[in-house]
This record gives structure tokens, sequence and C-alpha cells, in this order.
């Protein structure tokens, strides 16, 4: 098995997350996304992912791509232990928590939205940073309202054991920080994603601890 990622990589981060906590060894196969222009854009790379985009799962010659669908395969094909609850209600939870991250988030913040903001639209460093913090800050006090007050959180999004929930959560604080965003009014947020931090496959698969970090 090979994982096709960029250490600072959201998307990345959150297969890197699923397969440890799957207990799954695998290669890291570092994809330079900023040096050179990119080797996302390599001939031999965007032959497995026309879309030039990290992550790149290859499990024995079955190349999977979008970070979501590969984490459900892994859950399909490696059922233990599970990332999604056992009853269809708390499936849908997790998976619109989730969605909440990966699909109204992320798709706004992401290297190549930041990068057409400046370089094809001229958009001043300041005002780039006022987009990025916007679109996350206010999509995180969503997450906050979706598990604030609800008795199916735990010290997990759902329960007290991980889900592809926290699978995404972890990685958008993570860039939240990065880029200096306020998290002050995400509490509940904030005391998952400490909590998830002292979990040995999160803290396994953070930024700075792996081969390709700056």
């Amino acid at each position: 098995m090979n994982l096709y990622n960029y250490f600072r990589s959201s998307a990345s981060f959150r297969v890197r997350i699923a397969l440890a906590l799957k207990g799954l060894d695998y290669e890291y196969a570092s994809v330079d996304l900023l040096h050179g222009g990119g080797q996302q854009f390599s001939a031999g790379f965007t032959a497995m992912n026309p879309a030039a985009l990290v992550p790149v799962l290859d499990d024995d010659g079955t190349v999977l791509t979008q970070s979501l669908a590969i984490i459900e395969y892994l859950e399909e094909t490696r059922p233990q232990p599970p990332l999604l609850p056992a009853d269809a209600v708390g499936r849908a939870r997790v998976r619109a928590i989730a969605l909440a991250i990966a699909c109204e988030i992320h798709p706004l913040n992401n290297l190549r939205v930041l990068g057409y903001l400046t370089k094809t639209l001229g958009v001043a460093e300041e005002q780039r940073k006022a987009w990025y913090c916007h679109w996350v800050e206010t999509g995180l006090a969503t997450v906050e309202a979706m598990l604030a007050g609800d008795p199916r959180t735990g010290s997990c999004c759902h329960g007290d054991a991980p889900t592809l929930a926290d699978i995404c959560l972890v990685p958008q604080i993570f860039n939240a920080q990065r880029f200096n965003a306020r998290l002050d009014h995400v509490p509940t947020v904030m005391r998952i994603h400490q909590h998830c931090l002292t979990l040995p496959a999160f803290a396994a698969s953070v930024p700075a601890r792996q081969p390709d970090a700056a």
C-alpha cells in the first residue's frame, strides 16, 4: 500500500489518521506541492489523479483518490476498528460533521484557491488572510453548534471513540492554527481536538512528524 501525499495537506492528513487508526502499514510517497511548480502536476502523478490533488492511495494496484472516498474504502475493506457508528442515524451525524468540514470549509481555503486569489485575481496578502479566516472561523462555528450540547458528543465528536468526523476535524484545526485564525469561539471543537492529539494514531499523523516535513 502506497500513500502519495504531502505533509501539510489536510486531506492527506485525514488519510494518514485513518490508516493509523486501523493499524495499516503503508509506504509514504511524498508529493511536493510547492517546489518546482508542484510535483502534483507531473505526468506520472496526473496519470493517477487527473485532478492533480493529493492524496492518492495505491492499494496493491487499486488506485483511489479523494480523502473521504479513500477512508470509506478502508472502512469497507478493513472494518476494524470502525470509523463510523453502527446505527444509521449515528452514521448520518458523523458524515454530516465530516462534510461540514471537508466540503464547506476546506475547499474554500485549499492551496489552489488561495493561489488563484493572489496570482490571478491580485488579492493582497492581508485580504487573502481575511478570506481564509472568514471561512474557517464561520465554518468551525457551524461545527461547534453541531457538537455543543448534543448528548451524542463525547470526548470525540460522536461518543468516545474517534470517527470520520474527528479525522476531518483535527487537520482543519491544524490549518486554522497555521493561519492564526480565531478559535476561542469553538470550545467544544478545541476540547475534542486536544483529546484526539493524545491518541497515538492522531499524534503520529501530524504534519511535523512526516518524512517530508519542512
